[in-house]
């Protein structure tokens, strides 16, 4: 029996396959283990347990390194592959299952919390059409997720998380969401943005009026 189906063949919710791959298999879990055993939902699975790691406070350049992998899995989306591939390298990308199991564990209840919430609905935003803007509004915020700027990893990784949501649970609604965040990302970032210019201005001219 697949890890992440239940003896029928049915898939197991996102949060229970989790907890299956965490206590089978060796001391170590590899990415395309996760892969393999997620099949068809690994786009989304895999993008979502990115997005959460994501969404853990790092210090500044960390996401640089977790994010990376998204920009892959963004490009593919992008570009319409009905499935999941990484580099050989990157698959091979492991963890300890221990510590795989810790960080599931204390995410557990807002993942539950979240599959409660998600259900298939407005299938056409999780379509073809659907995934392909998707993949790239992903792959935007996945350039944004890998500057080294503290604290700006936290919007880009909820909005791909309600994306990865949508896509694993075929639910337009949690796209929707994904859709609202990414323009507040957008809108955050450009704010940002003109504040660096106008404080290099500022700055230009108290320059020049002092010398």
């Amino acid at each position: 029996m697949a890890l992440t189906t239940t003896s029928t063949g049915r898939p197991l919710r996102f949060s229970d396959a989790l907890e299956r791959l965490g206590s089978h298999g060796g001391e170590r879990m590899c990415l395309g283990e996760i892969i393999e055993a997620f099949g068809e939902r690994a786009f989304g699975a895999v993008m979502l347990l990115f997005a959460i790691v994501n969404m853990l406070p790092w210090p500044p350049g960390g996401t640089t390194l977790t994010g990376a992998p998204l920009l892959f899995l963004s490009a593919e989306l992008a570009w319409g592959r009905e499935t999941l591939w990484l580099p050989h390298w990157l698959g091979r990308a492991s963890v300890s299952r221990a510590t795989f199991r810790t960080l599931s564990g204390r995410l557990m209840r807002l993942i539950r919390f979240s599959e409660g919430l998600t259900r298939p609905r407005l299938y056409f935003l999780t379509g073809r059409l659907g995934q392909g803007l998707i993949g790239l509004a992903c792959l935007i915020l996945s350039a944004i997720l890998v500057l080294p700027v503290f604290g700006g990893n936290l919007l880009p990784a909820i909005a791909m998380g309600f994306f990865s949501l949508g896509i694993m649970q075929r639910d337009g609604v949690a796209v929707l969401l994904g859709w609202v965040v990414t323009g507040v990302t957008v809108a955050v970032l450009v704010f940002a943005w003109r504040l660096v210019v106008a404080g290099f201005q500022m700055g230009g001219d108290w320059f020049a009026r002092v010398f």
